[in-house]
């Protein structure tokens, strides 16, 4: 599971897809719907928060407008109604650590998507994030 800090717009067509699978598997996770998944530290920073539900709901929210924009067809009706959450502070250690994650990943999965990407140095958050200064986040699985 990987819930972004990284805007959704810099993801391919795979990797948004994805992406709402996994928002929407942590909201079940959230919500107390299923049994796996609920120690992943990607729920850490959701869990931390005044009301969690609210929070990944806003999360898929802009998951979900990324994935209008382009013409996709996710299912709305999916998302928990509440998107009145706060922003999440995040670190830029934890921004620059996913941008570089993800511009590996496109190296491999989608060379012409990465191509028109390669050059951004710092990349937008994701619209529910607010970077703060700071290194890796401390719940972050680091892959060499």
């Amino acid at each position: 599971m990987r819930l972004w800090t990284l805007h959704p717009k810099y993801l391919d067509a795979k990797g948004l897809a994805a992406l709402w699978r996994e928002a929407l598997l942590a909201q079940k996770v959230l919500k107390g719907e299923t049994r796996g998944y609920n120690n992943h530290p990607q729920l850490i920073r959701f869990r931390a928060q005044a009301d969690p539900m609210a929070a990944i709901a806003k999360y898929l929210g802009y998951v979900y407008e990324e994935a209008r924009q382009r013409g996709y067809r996710f299912d709305r009706e999916k998302i928990e109604p509440s998107w009145t959450a706060a922003r999440i502070p995040c670190t830029r250690g934890q921004l620059l650590y996913e941008w570089d994650h993800l511009k590996r990943k496109m190296m491999t999965r989608d060379s012409a998507h990465h191509a028109g990407k390669a050059e951004i140095a710092i990349p937008d958050p994701h619209p529910l994030f607010m970077i703060v200064s700071g290194d890796i986040e401390p719940w972050e699985h680091i892959r060499s």
